[in-house]
């Protein structure tokens, strides 16, 4: 199992960016490391196998990433959440608010059936925000918010316990700051 230290090691703090006072925590060195890619991955899969998880929608950009890995790894269908305006066809858009200001996601109206487990990924956990939005779509189109993983959970910030409030699922991350 990938240790805390060895993902802390190998993500990279950008300050002010994308906005001043903002503290940014870089996965670009992770994802330049195939070993702990990889262990991330097995990871995550890990904790989630035995959930009767039937999807996992994952957040752009970086959310992508791991979260197409994640959904190869669990041989489950990956569902895109994109922002405003890239998706092609029928969806639902809801707007949210980030830690410095607003912003809005799409899903398409058929990514799922109704009663589907899905499990919402991205890669960092701030005010909960982001990933509220995603869930509060996943029930609306008739599915259940079975998890979420992360694999960076800023404490500080509210996220996790308003997804815990929200949803009543613990959400799930490798490292906390």
């Amino acid at each position: 199992m990938l240790a805390e230290q060895t993902i802390k090691l190998l993500l990279r703090d950008v300050h002010d960016f994308p906005r001043p006072g903002i503290l940014f925590k870089d996965i670009t060195p992770l994802l330049a490391n195939p070993q702990a890619r990889r262990g991330v991955v097995e990871a995550i899969a890990a904790h989630f196998r035995q959930q009767q998880i039937q999807a996992l929608a994952a957040v752009e950009a970086r959310g992508f990433i791991f979260g197409s890995l994640i959904a190869q790894e669990l041989a489950i269908p990956f569902i895109p959440i994109r922002k405003l305006g890239k998706l092609p066809y029928k969806k639902i858009t809801k707007e949210y608010s980030l830690e410095y200001g607003t912003a809005s996601i799409e899903m398409h109206a058929d990514a799922f059936a109704p009663g589907c487990r899905v499990l919402i990924h991205d890669d960092l956990l701030a005010t909960g925000g982001t990933a509220a939005a995603a869930g509060t779509m996943v029930e609306q189109l008739g599915g259940v918010v079975a998890g979420y993983s992360f694999i960076i959970n800023l404490s500080f910030l509210p996220g996790e316990s308003v997804l815990r409030n929200q949803f009543h699922v613990n959400p799930h991350f490798l490292v906390k700051f």
